[in-house]
C-alpha cells in the first residue's frame, strides 16, 4: 500500500490525539461522581472494586487481543468499534437504574478502553516517532484533567452526576462517527501470505516466545504500578502518616499529575531517536532518585518537591518505551507487543496498588516509598534487558522465514531516518 500523503497523516495524527484526549476523559470523571454515585445506589466505598474488577479485566484482555484485531480490520474501523463501546457504556451509566447495570458497563467500557488505547498506541508507534508518542500521551493527561472539570461543574450547578456521563458518552459516539468516516484514510491490514513486506502482523503465540517481549511486558507493568502507586496513595501517605494538611497533600497530588504531564511535554520538545536509549536510562535513573527521595523526605517542601520529581520524571517512560517497540520487536511482532504492553500496564495499575492497600495495614502507609522504589529499580533493570537481550524478531519473520541476522544497531537504521523525516525528531 503506498503511503499516505502528509495531509492524511496530518489527519490521522489529529484523530489520534482526539482519541488520546477521550481516552482521560471517563478516567477522570470518576473520582468526582463516586460520592454521588453511592448515594444513588446505596452502595459501600468497598464497591468501587467491583466497579473497576470488570473493567480492569475487560481492558487487559481488548489490549492483550489487539494486535490480531488489527491484523483482520483497520486502526480506524477498530477505532470506531471502540469509541461505539465506550459510548454505549458511559450511556448505559448515565441511565442505569441499578448497581448491577452499572458492574456491566463497566465491563464494557473496558473493553472499548483498552482497544482505543492499544489501537492508537499501535498506529502512532509504527509510523511516527517517540516526539509524537510523548505529545499524544500528554493529550491523555488533557482529558483526565478535563473529566473532573466537567463533572465538578455538573455537580456544582445542582445537576445529576448522569449529566457528566452522558456528556462525555455523546462525546465518544460523535467520535466514533468520525473514526467510521476516515476509515478509509487508516492503513490496510496486512495478512499473512498476502506477499506483503516482513511487517505484516504475525501470530499472537509467535510474540509471546520473544524474550525481549516478555522484558517490555514487564517493564509496562513496573512503571504503570509505579504510576498508580503514586496517584493513589501519596494523598493518604503525606496527610495518614507525614502529618500534612489536606491542602498541602492534595497540592502533592496535583503537582505530581501536572509534573507527569509536563514531563512528556519537555521529553517530546528535547527527545532525539538516536539518543533515545540513553535519554531513557538518565530519566529511570531520575525517577529511582526521586522514589528515593519520597521514602526520606520529611518536611512538606521536601514531599512536595519529591512528588512533583517523581511525576516528571516517570512522564516520557510509557510513551517512549512505546515507541521503541516496533524497532525492538520487528514490525512484524509490533502490533501484538503493543497489544501485550497495554494489557500489562492495566494489570501493573491495578494490582500493585492493590498490593500496597494489603500489605499497609501491617507494615504502614509508609510502605509506599520503598513500594515505588522497588519498582523503580525493577523498571530500571527491564529497560536496561530490552537493550541487551538478543532480539529473535529482529532476525525473524513469522511469514517470510528466517533472514540473516543482523546487529542490532538501535534506532541508527533506515527506519529510524524514514521516521526522523516523518516526526521531525
Amino acid at each position: 500500500m503506498p503511503l499516505a500523503s502528509p495531509s492524511s497523516r496530518s489527519r490521522l495524527l489529529a484523530l489520534a490525539f482526539v482519541a488520546f484526549v477521550s481516552l482521560g476523559l471517563p478516567d477522570g470523571l470518576l473520582g468526582v461522581a463516586w460520592p454521588s454515585i453511592r448515594g444513588t445506589f446505596g452502595v459501600s466505598p468497598k464497591a468501587l472494586g467491583t466497579l473497576l474488577v470488570p473493567f480492569t479485566v475487560s481492558y487487559a484482555l481488548s489490549s492483550f487481543a489487539g494486535g490480531t484485531v488489527l491484523a483482520r480490520m483497520t486502526v480506524g474501523g477498530l477505532l470506531a468499534a471502540s469509541c461505539l463501546a465506550t459510548g454505549l457504556s458511559l450511556g448505559g451509566y448515565a441511565t442505569a437504574v441499578s448497581w448491577w447495570v452499572m458492574v456491566a458497563c463497566a465491563g464494557l467500557l473496558g473493553l472499548g478502553a483498552g482497544a482505543i488505547d492499544a489501537g492508537v498506541n499501535a498506529y502512532v508507534a509504527t509510523h511516527h516517532g517517540p516526539r509524537t508518542l510523548n505529545w499524544m500521551h500528554a493529550a491523555y493527561g488533557i482529558g483526565a484533567a478535563a473529566g473532573p472539570l466537567i463533572m465538578t461543574r455538573v455537580l456544582a450547578s445542582g445537576r445529576a452526576w448522569q449529566l457528566g456521563y452522558a456528556v462525555v458518552a455523546v462525546v465518544q459516539l460523535g467520535l466514533a462517527a468520525a473514526f467510521l468516516a476516515s476509515r478509509s484514510w487508516w492503513p490496510a491490514p496486512q495478512r499473512r501470505g498476502s506477499g506483503g513486506p516482513a511487517s505484516v502482523a504475525g501470530p499472537a503465540i509467535a510474540t509471546l516466545r520473544v524474550g525481549r517481549a516478555w522484558l517490555g511486558i514487564g517493564a509496562f507493568f513496573a512503571y504503570s504500578g509505579i504510576e498508580a502507586i503514586a496517584g493513589v496513595w501519596a494523598y493518604s501517605l503525606l496527610t495518614s502518616a507525614r502529618g500534612l494538611t489536606m491542602q498541602e497533600a492534595g497540592m502533592a497530588v496535583t503537582l505530581y499529575w501536572a509534573s507527569l504531564t509536563a514531563g512528556r511535554v519537555i521529553f517530546a520538545l528535547v527527545v532525539e531517536r538516536a539518543w533515545l536509549t540513553a535519554m531513557m536510562r538518565a530519566v529511570l535513573c531520575l525517577l529511582t532518585f526521586a522514589a528515593i527521595l519520597v521514602c526520606v523526605a520529611a518536611s512538606t517542601p521536601m514531599n512536595l518537591f519529591a512528588f512533583a520529581l517523581l511525576g516528571l520524571a516517570a512522564g516520557p517512560v510509557f510513551p517512549s518505551l512505546m515507541s521503541a517497540t516496533p524497532d525492538r520487536l520487528g514490525e512484524s511482532h509490533a502490533h501484538n507487543a503493543i497489544g501485550f504492553q497495554v494489557a500489562a500496564a492495566a494489570l501493573g495499575q491495578s494490582l500493585l496498588p492493590a498490593l500496597v492497600g494489603l500489605i499497609s495495614p501491617t507494615l504502614g502507609l509508609e510502605v509506599v516509598g520503598p513500594a515505588l522504589l522497588t519498582a523503580s529499580v525493577a523498571l530500571f533493570a527491564l529497560h536496561e534487558g530490552l537493550g541487551f537481550t538478543p532480539s529473535r524478531a529482529a532476525v525473524e519473520s513469522p511469514d517470510v522465514g528466517t533472514r540473516k541476522a543482523a546487529p542490532h544497531t538501535g534506532f541508527l537504521d533506515a527506519r529510524a531516518a524514514r521516521l526522523q523525516r516523518r516526526d521531525g525528531s
